[in-house]
């Protein structure tokens, strides 16, 4: 019975030893946790770089169409080889 006793001891510190000293023990988990956070931060980095350049694709691509608009309809401008036709919608009536 002294045996068993002592037997399974052994284990269990062989099992403990395995945990905090092994290849894929507390040590490992620590050292991959922290370079889980710091991909995460340098996820997180990108992920704002491409929300502020598509942020500004999309203010470059509105606002060219929105400046052509306004000279368009408010300054009577045309593009070259085009023909600006005007209604009269008052003397229509």
């Amino acid at each position: 019975m002294r045996f068993i006793s002592l037997a399974l001891a052994l284990l269990i510190v062989l099992v403990h030893a395995e945990l905090w000293f092994g290849n894929s023990g507390v040590p490992r988990m620590l050292e991959l946790q922290a370079k889980l956070e710091r991909q995460k931060a340098v996820n997180d980095d990108a992920r704002r770089r491409n929300e502020q350049l598509a942020a500004e694709v999309s203010d470059l691509a509105e606002g060219l169409e929105m400046v052509e608009e306004k000279a368009r309809y408010d300054l009577g401008m045309v593009k070259r080889d085009e023909i600006l036709v005007q209604l009269n919608t008052a003397a229509a009536k």
